[in-house]
């Protein structure tokens, strides 16, 4: 039989209303205290009355939101974004984070902590778009980012081809001529990676510059600690580059460190690019030349299709959005030529 709230709360060491607000999501509970009430939801397997749909018109008015991590300034920034939206329409967005695993996506879109929501916008790194399409079956479903859910959800996202073009042809504007690629990932399926270095490739032979693997470097991350351990193994080479794409201003900032430590100058030697338009990369010393997504665009197109799709359940064809990207030219390219007065 399942578990229900007096259960639950009589485990957790907690009151049966506590429960019920970290259920619904409504009310204050102590980070602590929804914690531990929502590890021992998923120890017992609760599962709400779904009579309680009926309350609200049906609906409970609490949306969820799932991202690979959040630690990431760029999921940060889009999830803030989200809530601020959110709060226009009245709803509140619970935000879990999946770790980018087919196990923490599954179990979060599966909806193990039993809460009800009325939608969901996800950033997949890792589940198949089968698996996509039986989730978006069930319950109003907004993908976001590269991992395409083939037509069975709203997919909002980014030209990442064309954006990563656009640096990478930047860059051979400027005259450089050994352009490193930094953030492939094989070890991920989300596409990503794979769309930004297609970008990247398409430049360099529209530029006349040959295609060099050595300058494509693989990380297990996009943070900064990833950018600086490949561009270290970049300057040690016998021909380094002279400019770098990093697919994440994450990446691009470690890149930044590596190089300066070097002794090598940012940009005279070395131009730097990123990805994202974080706010670090405004403020970092050289500030950071990126690929700036409409960030507001991205969470106000997600929220817009949710409410449609909660709204007309069942009758709205998915849709496939792309929004605007800008490339934004900073201190970290706005320089000499390279090896200019050395």
């Amino acid at each position: 039989m399942a578990a229900n709230l007096r259960e639950v709360a009589a485990k957790a060491g907690v009151s049966v209303r506590t429960v019920s607000n970290v259920v619904s999501g409504a009310g204050p509970v102590a980070p602590a205290t929804r914690a531990r009430v929502q590890q021992v939801l998923d120890e017992l397997g609760y599962r709400p009355n779904l009579a309680a749909r009926h309350l609200r018109g049906g609906r409970t008015g609490v949306i969820g939101l799932v991202v690979p991590e959040l630690t990431s300034a760029y999921f940060a920034e889009v999830a803030g974004l989200l809530v601020q939206n959110a709060l226009e329409r009245s709803w509140t967005v619970l935000v879990n984070e999946s770790g980018g695993t087919v196990e923490g996506e599954r179990r979060l879109l599966g909806g193990s902590g039993g809460r009800m929501l009325d939608g969901l916008v996800v950033s997949p790194w890792a589940l198949p778009p089968e698996e996509l399409s039986e989730h978006a079956s069930r319950l109003p479903l907004v993908v976001l980012g590269e991992r395409d859910p083939a037509g069975v959800a709203d997919h909002v996202t980014v030209d990442n081809v064309a954006a990563a073009h656009a640096v990478t042809s930047h860059l051979a504007g400027l005259g450089r001529r050994r352009i490193a690629a930094v953030g492939l990932q094989p070890h991920l399926s989300n596409g990503t990676a794979a769309q930004r270095l297609l970008g990247y490739r398409q430049a360099l032979a529209e530029a006349g510059l040959p295609h060099d693997e050595t300058l494509e470097v693989p990380v297990g991350t996009l943070h900064r600690a990833q950018g600086a351990r490949a561009v270290e193994a970049l300057l040690d080479a016998p021909r380094p580059p002279d400019a770098v794409f990093c697919f994440s201003d994450g990446l691009a900032l470690g890149a930044l460190r590596a190089i300066l430590r070097s002794g090598r100058r940012v940009p005279d030697d070395i131009a730097v690019a990123g990805f994202d338009d974080i706010e670090d990369g405004r403020y970092a010393t050289p500030s950071l030349t990126t690929v700036s997504p409409d960030k507001q665009q991205i969470a106000a197109r997600a929220l817009a299709c949710l409410a449609d799709r909660i709204g007309r359940r069942g009758t709205v064809a998915a849709q496939r959005i792309v929004v605007p990207h800008r490339l934004v030219v900073r201190e970290s390219t706005a320089g000499a030529e390279p090896g200019g007065g050395r």
